[in-house]
């Protein structure tokens, strides 16, 4: 393994637990490849612009896109923060502005101070 995930508190678990099987299932195939490959491929993972150190996870599944919010900690372990049905070409500002807050967040309670 290359890669750990981990969930900061429980936003992440909330979403993922209200999703068919068969997404879950999709996730989960998204997830060993981000655990298990040295590069992982575009398609599943990228950053988001604008927001500098928060990237999202792509998950798509017949004609649904799923994101998920997440962060690199000590370079190996992703720390994944929230996550949503996208439903439009044009991701949320709000959304990002979450994920930022929720990373503030992560930092402050290990005693961290980033921005």
């Amino acid at each position: 393994m290359i890669r750990r995930i981990i969930f900061h508190k429980h936003h992440f678990l909330e979403f993922y637990q209200n999703l068919d099987s068969e997404v879950q299932e999709k996730i989960e195939y998204v997830f060993y490849i981000i655990r298990n490959s040295e590069i992982i491929p575009s398609k599943f993972f990228k950053s988001l612009e604008g927001a500098e150190g928060l990237y999202e996870i792509r998950i798509q599944f017949s004609n649904n896109i799923f994101r998920i919010f997440c962060f690199f900690d000590e370079d190996h372990i992703v720390i994944l923060l929230h996550g949503l049905q996208k439903k439009s070409q044009k991701l949320l500002k709000k959304e990002i502005i979450k994920a930022a807050y929720l990373r503030q967040e992560y930092y402050r309670e290990k005693g961290i101070k980033k921005s």
